[in-house]
């Protein structure tokens, strides 16, 4: 029997759960093997690329799942190279394309490139390709508010989800008031801070045991109680089913305080600010 995830309403009405399936990094075979082991365990929500370049794995997975399409939410992202229009738009076409599937739940904007200064154009691409029926949601990663303040301004529409960096290391106090005052959703990528030293933190450890969980467990129930959608990636089925099991405890204001507090000015993990990172 699955775990009971929780659901959030996005602000353009659609539903989604609490909690998703990061595929960074899984492709081919062993990728989809990884993919339909998650449905199986009970995520409905995949976070996918077009850079991670195994958008054809994740329309596999679907195909082999025996959960229907429309129990799934499939996210996508626009790379910076394609952020003009007509470019834009020819990728999410090509998206589904890879996927073989109709459209795309989420569609987000993989990062701002500021420098490129193109993002504006991207978004309205986003928002025709909404109105089309290619994708259900649209939004962004890795967006500062002042450019979500642009995109307000000259387009006026929000995203209902903001893709961040987000950890224990990196807690983005400031940037998850500013979604939340906004109605925007904030996701969490590498959730569990991807290759560093974070799940060995003593801090976490002693608030583990005392709840008698795992690290990771207690850092993602430590951002769902945050408020923010955390996506973690693994292909092992037993830490995918652990992954899930973190909405049958509550972490107390002191421990939530606890591990907001191990945050770090450079606690980035490739020092990737989007005020000044350009991805192509």
């Amino acid at each position: 029997m699955h775990t009971t995830i929780p659901q959030i309403t996005l602000n353009d009405g659609l539903v989604i759960p609490a909690i998703g399936f990061g595929t960074y990094d899984l492709r081919g075979a062993s990728g989809v093997q990884a993919m339909t082991s998650a449905i199986d365990m009970g995520y409905r929500l995949l976070d996918s690329a077009f850079n991670y370049e195994n958008e054809g794995a994740v329309g596999e997975a679907v195909r082999r799942s025996a959960v229907s399409r429309d129990q799934l939410f499939l996210t996508s992202k626009l790379p910076g190279r394609h952020h003009q229009y007509d470019k834009a738009i020819y990728t999410i076409q090509e998206s589904l394309y890879r996927t073989k599937l109709d459209y795309y739940d989420l569609f987000l904007i993989h990062w701002p490139n500021p420098k490129t200064d193109l993002y504006v154009e991207a978004w309205q691409a986003l928002i025709d390709a909404k109105k089309w029926g290619l994708i259900r949601s649209i939004g962004v990663c890795n967006f500062l508010p002042e450019h979500l303040d642009r995109l307000k301004k000259e387009t006026g529409v929000l995203p209902s989800i903001n893709q961040v960096e987000l950890h224990p290391f990196f807690s983005q106090k400031e940037q998850l008031a500013y979604d939340k005052e906004n109605g925007i959703v904030t996701e969490s990528w590498s959730p569990l801070g991807r290759a560093n030293n974070v799940l060995e933190n003593e801090t976490i450890q002693q608030i583990a045991k005392a709840h008698g969980k795992t690290i990771s467990q207690v850092i993602l129930r430590w951002h769902t109680q945050l408020g923010a959608l955390p996506i973690p990636k693994s292909s092992s089925p037993q830490r995918q089913k652990e992954n899930l099991e973190i909405f049958d405890f509550q972490l107390t204001e002191e421990q939530m305080q606890q591990i907001s507090g191990l945050t770090r000015v450079d606690g980035r993990i490739a020092d990737q600010d989007p005020a000044v990172y350009e991805e192509f």
